[in-house]
């Protein structure tokens, strides 16, 4: 495993199409800051690849930054591995914001092996969708 550390949040490379976002704690991401991470996923991944956004930490994010993350082109899945109620609740007003974008999205609970369920549901969807082409 490969990690790359951004101002806001360490990158953890799991294999060639999977990577793990673990943002810092008490940070709220701005657009500058989702510029910051669409450049490095631009940079990392030239084919389809999937995120797990593993929330460990509490964090939020600017209006701007809700908007514009996680628009890539080649962004075939996203696995939110939560911790608490609260955490959940933030990621499905984050999910109801970006509706129009279609985004394949499923939130895994941490506290009973979600973190492996949802690397297992990234890899099925990634393959499921080099089936598909």
């Amino acid at each position: 495993m490969i990690t790359h550390q951004l101002s806001f949040a360490k990158i953890n490379l799991l294999n060639n199409n999977v990577a793990e976002v673990i943002v810092s704690e008490n940070v709220e991401i701005s657009l500058e800051m989702s510029e910051e991470y669409d450049d490095f996923m631009s940079k990392t991944f030239s084919n389809d690849f999937a995120i797990l956004v593993n929330k460990i930490n509490q964090y939020d994010f600017s209006f701007e930054a809700k908007i514009s993350m996680a628009s890539h082109e080649n962004l075939t899945a996203i696995a939110v591995i939560t911790y608490d109620d609260e955490s959940k609740k933030s990621v499905d007003k984050v999910a109801a914001i970006r509706e129009f974008d279609g985004w394949n999205l499923k939130v895994f609970n941490g506290l009973n092996l979600g973190w492996q369920d949802g690397l297992d549901w990234l890899q099925s969807e990634l393959n499921a969708k080099k089936l598909d082409k």
